[in-house]
């Protein structure tokens, strides 16, 4: 897939109507094979404490692998979960999180991804996930093409 045609086709998914536009979510960087993703501080997608709700970092992870493994697809595809991965590693506390998600390997049908995500605060930034997701290649819905 063309840089040009993979942009595109991701600023669309992440403005249809869901939870990646509702949440707030958008891409700061896409490049064939990897992608980032962030994901202001919202209270509606915090849990008691007041961090970032694990099922919201989950998401952003796997909003982020199908992401990077779409745009190492053929065009014409994208890449929609199969499986997710996800390890905890600290409280998502920041003012926002970013994703990092990378192909690490690509076939006609599946493709692998890591996703490491990070709370971003002012004065700095903490991996507080780290993932992985395996991804199927399907045809895009007609509504994207």
């Amino acid at each position: 897939m063309t840089k040009v045609n993979s942009l595109k086709l991701l600023d669309a998914v992440m403005s249809a109507p869901g939870f990646p536009k509702s949440s707030g979510m958008h891409i700061v960087h896409a490049e064939p094979g990897r992608v980032t993703i962030a994901l202001p501080r919202k209270p509606e997608l915090l849990q008691f404490a007041g961090h970032f709700h694990g099922g919201v970092i989950t998401a952003l992870a796997d909003q982020a692998a199908g992401a990077a493994t779409t745009t190492a697809l053929p065009e014409g595809k994208i890449g929609v979960t199969v499986e997710i991965k996800i390890n905890f590693l600290s409280p998502a506390d920041g003012d926002e999180l970013i994703a990092r998600a990378e192909v690490l390997q690509a076939g006609g049908t599946i493709g692998v991804a890591k996703v490491e995500i990070f709370t971003k605060d002012a004065k700095s930034e903490r991996r507080c996930a780290f993932g992985t997701a395996t991804m199927r290649a399907v045809d895009l819905p007609k509504p994207m093409t």
